[in-house]
């Protein structure tokens, strides 16, 4: 039986209160200000997720999108059709092609000084979002919360309560960001929550914003490197085929994975012991320090079920798993468990699907 203990946590807001220091304007409900990151033109799935959250807050939501010339205008037209969002932020500079958060930090600073209309910030719990959002709480002198799974505001007090996993899953702290925090700061676990939709009449406003120039920054994009595939993305995807250390070498990985992804329409994982032993791509890893994945259907393949792995799937609605080994931790998580050789059984899986 899948379990989680819940334990109580308060998060304090120490905030000094200067003559002529930075000031927040009172709102009269919640006002969330959502980070957006896209790619290609198109907004990140984890970016729509939060879009979902910022909008159970109850309250108005505004987007931020920052890119290149050539990225800019595209990603505003799609979010301006999203149907919680009043309010379209953008800005547009070459400094912001590939933003680092050293170089995208002083905007947000800038926004939320100074009489800020903004209530919450969001985000997607993404790698960028979780440097970035960090680093312009502390120069705000404001905590942040990250990796939420639920939230709910309570407007006469003005403090929001918040979910989030700890101890790789086994437990869940709830978070209160009482009233005395002007500006509250979060990342969204993006399999918690649904994306945002849509929709094509409507459209929210749009305002650009001025750019703030670094001209020093100390840290610099050199490239990014993309494993490109025609299969459904890890992090979105309905189904997941993942592969562990009994898959023993990468040429096996794939010959035994592929087949089955390609009849059930499914990305492929890997445990992180596969990933280590260079059997799969860092970037097909599931687990604490990889990818949280929450799909219909998980299908776990020679993969014991180490505590950090299970942080990553354990949400999905069906787990399937196969293993030699009658006592793998995996089958304490698993809907359906199947004792065998995974050589066997996957060829034979494969065939039946087909017909």
């Amino acid at each position: 039986a899948r379990s989680s203990a819940s334990t109580m946590l308060r998060l304090r807001g120490v905030i000094s209160v200067v003559s002529l220091s930075r000031r927040y304007a009172t709102s009269p409900g919640p006002h969330a200000l959502v980070f957006l990151e896209h790619r290609d033109g198109v907004i990140d799935s984890g970016s729509l997720s939060a879009v979902t959250a910022a909008h159970s807050l109850g309250g108005r939501v505004t987007g931020l999108i920052v890119g290149g010339p050539e990225q800019v205008p595209k990603v505003v037209e799609t979010a301006k059709k999203l149907k919680s969002v009043s309010t379209v932020l953008h800005c547009t500079s070459p400094q912001y092609s590939s933003p680092v958060s050293e170089t995208v930090s002083p905007l947000l600073e800038r926004l939320l000084s100074s009489n800020s209309p903004y209530t919450h910030v969001v985000s997607a719990h993404s790698s960028s979002a979780k440097s970035l959002l960090p680093r312009v709480a502390a120069k705000l002198d404001l905590p942040a919360v990250s990796d939420i799974t639920s939230l709910e505001h309570d407007t006469s007090s003005n403090a929001t309560t918040f979910t989030r996993p700890i101890y790789a899953g086994n437990a869940i702290a709830t978070v209160r960001a009482p009233s005395n925090i002007p500006i509250k700061f979060f990342t969204v676990r993006s399999t918690a929550f649904a994306a945002a939709q849509g929709d094509e009449g409507g459209q929210a406003q749009d305002e650009a914003l001025d750019v703030v120039e670094v001209a020093d920054s100390p840290t610099q994009h050199v490239k990014t490197d993309l494993t490109k595939s025609d299969r459904p993305e890890l992090g979105v995807a309905s189904r997941v085929v993942s592969g562990g250390r009994a898959l023993k070498n990468a040429e096996t990985f794939n010959a035994t994975l592929e087949p089955l992804a390609d009849v059930l329409g499914a990305a492929i994982g890997a445990s992180r012991a596969a990933v280590d032993a260079g059997y799969a791509d860092n970037s097909l890893q599931v687990g604490q320090t990889g990818k949280v994945v929450a799909p219909e259907l998980y299908m776990a393949l020679g993969i014991s079920g180490a505590i950090q792995h299970l942080a990553g799937m354990k949400d999905s609605k069906l787990i399937v798993a196969v293993n030699k080994d009658p006592d793998a931790p995996i089958f304490q998580v698993a809907d359906v468990g199947l004792v065998a050789d995974l050589y066997d059984v996957v060829p034979e899986l494969v065939e039946k699907l087909k017909q």
